[in-house]
């Protein structure tokens, strides 16, 4: 009798693992799109002229850009930025180009403005440029909540 109940309760244990996995697999398949795909989905669906459209995403919102020539770019916005600085890249999807930093007027939790201009011209001319706007982490330095916008 003690035999039958042992292999009851393995074969019970069993089903409930399987269980358990099965959920953990369809969690997977729910999992939200990462940050700068649903940004590159949602925003940068058409390399069309940039003006009169805002980018945003946890970190940085009503970002616009204005085209001041063929490769000079006014960037402007809010940030809810730790210690109100950011970092920014200009990349053709090969290479970066060019990459700097700038703050906004106030830190986190706040949303402080920015106003800034690049400047960044195509290494090729079938190439499309894109500003990458990031928040640098505090512990260990790595960048996060990439906002990446066309630039032409």
């Amino acid at each position: 009798m003690k035999t039958s109940k042992f292999i009851f309760h393995r074969f019970c244990a069993i089903i409930v693992l399987w269980a358990f996995a099965s959920c953990q697999s369809e969690k997977k398949k729910e999992e939200p799109i990462p940050e700068r795909v649903r940004d590159t989905v949602t925003h940068n669906t058409e390399v069309a002229p940039v003006a009169n459209k805002t980018f945003e995403n946890q970190r940085f919102k009503d970002v616009t850009i204005s085209p001041v020539s063929d490769t000079v770019f006014r960037i402007q916005g809010k940030g809810q930025i730790f210690e109100a600085n950011f970092g920014w890249f200009i990349e053709d999807g090969h290479n970066i180009l060019s990459e700097g930093s700038e703050m906004t007027d106030a830190g986190a939790p706040e949303w402080g403005s920015f106003d800034f201009t690049v400047s960044a011209k195509k290494a090729r001319q079938n190439s499309t440029l894109h500003i990458v706007l990031f928040e640098t982490s505090a512990r260990d330095g790595s960048k996060q909540h990439e906002l990446p916008i066309p630039l032409k």
